[in-house]
């Protein structure tokens, strides 16, 4: 394709775009709420499966010790976990010590179950060689005299994973629907296009136009509608993450746990969404010249 074609076609474009006023402005505006909530599950979803990830790789077991358990019996409880198999390392977590985390995780107002009031129990934080390992330890720690409980991240996972599994279905549901709504808008402006130019565009047939050379503007014109659609998406949904990794970094400060740095991810929702958008808006204008131009 000749340079002199590609900026008439560039050209023509911009000026459908223009001259559809308020039609071009609902496409762009079905593109940029579909676009949004696309980004905003995306970025949602892929954190959830990272923190479930670190749950399911966590290799620390918290063996809950019985209350009313002696000191004695307690380094005797020690000692059997240290023959456990896969056992690395093995921390003493105080009831006292407890409550302080959970205070400064859900607030000061757990402060009032401190001293005799404290229901907390006194807590070994097993660490294991590996995650496969994890259950195994897990699971013989349990069945070990004055222990309450023995908790590890994997149970956790996977919970986790069957609620993510249940959102990415909806997710994906919505955002067919969504992409079904903005196609449909795209479609009806570049209908709008070509019945203006009806007469226009059978001119250029008679002249000897090719099928390409009258399909590419009104692809073009599908194209930018797309991509302005994606502008606001890409700035809300990068803006709104930045702030939430700020906010929610500090109180994962304490855990083995974190969400997608910023720097790893957003750029690829970024050209994803453009991308999204570009590929909705030709399509649009393909549906409409399928059903609207004999060529």
């Amino acid at each position: 394709m000749k340079a002199v074609t590609i900026k008439r076609h560039l050209r023509e474009s911009f000026k459908s775009l223009k001259r559809n006023g308020w039609m071009s402005i609902a496409a762009v505006s079905a593109v940029t709420v579909t676009l949004l909530l696309v980004g905003i599950l995306l970025s949602i979803l892929l954190n959830i499966n990272k923190v479930a990830t670190d749950v399911e790789n966590d290799v620390q077991v918290r063996v809950i010790i019985d209350r009313g358990t002696t000191k004695k019996q307690e380094a005797k409880l020690k000692k059997q976990l240290q023959k456990i198999s896969g056992v690395k390392s093995i921390e003493f977590s105080s009831k006292q010590k407890e409550l302080k985390n959970v205070v400064s995780v859900y607030g000061n107002e757990f402060k009032l179950f401190q001293g005799d009031d404290n229901p907390l129990s006194d807590v070994y934080v097993v660490s294991a060689t590996s995650p496969e390992k994890t259950i195994k330890v897990a699971k013989k720690a349990k069945k070990l005299k004055h222990v309450s409980d023995a908790k590890y991240g994997g149970a956790s996972a996977k919970k986790l994973f069957k609620v993510v599994a249940s959102i990415q279905r909806w997710g994906v549901t919505i955002s067919i629907l969504l992409l079904f709504v903005a196609v449909f808008l795209i479609s009806n402006t570049i209908r709008i296009t070509i019945m203006s130019r009806k007469n226009e565009i059978a001119i250029m047939r008679l002249v000897g136009a090719t099928n390409s050379y009258i399909r590419w503007p009104f692809i073009l014109e599908g194209a930018w509608t797309g991509l302005l659609g994606a502008i606001l998406p890409l700035i809300v949904v990068d803006a709104l993450y930045i702030w939430l990794y700020g906010v929610l970094s500090e109180s994962l400060a304490g855990t083995s746990y974190s969400l997608l740095t910023p720097g790893t991810f957003l750029w690829e929702i970024d050209l994803l969404l453009a991308a999204i958008g570009i590929v909705i808006g030709a399509i649009g204008s393909g549906l409409s010249m399928s059903r609207f131009l004999k060529i």
